[in-house]
């Protein structure tokens, strides 16, 4: 008997943790943190104890209470037994932590399924960040048009358009048929042609339930629709208009939109000065030779910002392993505040300290194009506007969504035409109601027979 159990993801944006079991295989679709129960039980100060291992997270139901699915060290005071793993693997659609946050709690006996780029970035992140993110698990990587077996199941990994490169949905064949999952994706990005291809694939495969991202899916969604060409028109219409330093902040996993700034600066023969992490991302994802990426390394346009550290003097010692690749090209806060015409700053919002060094002139263009409330890289809106009123910086909002908008997500289920569908990732599910007459708005951690 196939079945389906929703541990996240049910009613929220984010927190996707999907068990599939078939024939004895048990196989989870993504396996995030939920940000807004995250939100709902801490913040500040008040964040999960270490010491009490997933304690925390079982308490408000973050995680789900299952035997064979977790560390030993992360069981302590949990009521769970420690025993032989008994799920045959983890199937991540992207590196988001909404999808792959609670990784780290996992048995590393687990393997993780992910797109070759996913793993890539998921390195990256490992590197240059403190502490255990995702765990040392067995990660088997892959392309499209790859076929991968997990025990009965065939799984085909189609790629889509998101705001993070490597994303992808699947067709899952079950001994009940075939289950299209589709990650997070939209149509309005510079790939949308990727996106097509999973719907013409989703739709072939004559699905007996489609599992459908719903993130826009809502009574009335105001904000701007920007397509990934319109941000880039958008940029170059601030650019023209300024003689100034132009800061930048956007999703430092978002590659689209670093090319957008990066194609802007090279158009209006200025540096694009990035920040360490962003530089050690575009490093390690070019070991794909399929993704085209500049080599930050040896391009003209890039430089990288090196922030003061220990000791105030830019000696090596001060940096990490990983960020002393860089060095050599890196410049400071001295460099971009006497070059600020000639610049596009890249300025991330943890780090605005950064403004009281560097000076920027007042009425320095600020991008922020960022726009999902469900970011691990954002801050609270209103300590953002007050830096920016303090320095008179102006704001411009220019960002395009990740996610297909509301009608775009109706169109794409009415395309596919499965038997059933299964909407998540949203806040509303039932609005999704009657586009396919078997449309079912699951309870978390409740079990369903395909």
């Amino acid at each position: 008997m196939a079945k389906l159990t929703f541990y996240g993801g049910v009613k929220e944006i984010g927190g996707n943790k999907i068990l599939l079991e078939d024939k004895g295989v048990r196989l989870f679709l993504d396996f995030g943190l939920s940000f807004c129960a995250m939100r709902k039980y801490f913040a500040g100060y008040l964040t999960p104890r270490n010491v009490n291992g997933i304690g925390d997270y079982l308490e408000f139901d973050i995680l789900p209470r299952m035997e064979g699915l977790y560390k030993a060290d992360r069981l302590k005071s949990c009521g769970i037994k420690q025993c032989e793993t008994r799920v045959d693997g983890v199937l991540i659609s992207h590196p988001h932590i909404d999808h792959i946050g609670c990784l780290s709690s996992l048995d590393e006996n687990i393997p993780v399924y992910c797109g070759e780029i996913s793993k890539l970035i998921i390195d990256a992140v490992e590197d240059a960040t403190a502490g255990d993110n995702f765990g040392s698990h067995i990660y088997k990587t892959f392309h499209t048009g790859d076929v991968l077996k997990i025990g009965s199941l065939k799984i085909e990994p189609i790629h889509v358009d998101h705001s993070i490169p490597g994303a992808y949905g699947y067709i899952i064949h079950t001994s009940e048929g075939p289950v299209v999952y589709t990650g997070d994706l939209r149509m309005h990005g510079t790939r949308s042609d990727m996106t097509e291809d999973f719907i013409k694939a989703a739709k072939k495969a004559k699905p007996r339930i489609l599992i459908t991202e719903g993130t826009r899916v809502m009574p009335q969604d105001n904000r701007k629709n920007f397509t990934e060409k319109g941000v880039r028109d958008e940029i170059d219409r601030i650019i023209s208009g300024t003689d100034k330093i132009v800061l930048a902040t956007f999703y430092g996993r978002d590659l689209d939109r670093f090319r957008n700034f990066y194609e802007a600066a090279k158009a209006h023969k200025r540096k694009f000065v990035i920040s360490m992490r962003l530089a050690y991302l575009l490093y390690k994802v070019r070991e794909d030779k399929k993704f085209p990426i500049p080599d930050v390394m040896n391009d003209d346009v890039i430089l990288v910002y090196k922030r003061r550290k220990k000791s105030g003097e830019y000696t090596e010692k001060d940096y990490q392993k990983w960020e002393r690749i860089f060095l050599d090209k890196a410049v400071d806060y001295k460099y971009v505040s006497k070059n600020q015409p000639e610049l596009i700053f890249n300025l991330d919002l943890f780090n605005f300290q950064e403004l009281i060094d560097v000076r920027p002139e007042q009425g320095s263009p600020y991008i922020h194009s960022m726009s999902e409330p469900f970011s691990e890289e954002d801050i609270n809106d209103e300590l953002m506007h007050t830096w920016l009123d303090h320095f008179k910086l102006e704001l411009h909002q220019v960002h395009a969504s990740g996610h297909c908008a509301g009608e775009e997500i109706e169109d794409l289920v009415r395309r596919i035409n499965p038997e059933r569908l299964i909407p998540i990732h949203t806040e509303y599910p039932e609005m999704l109601k009657g586009i396919v007459k078997d449309t079912l708005i699951v309870e978390k951690n409740k079990e369903y027979v395909i």
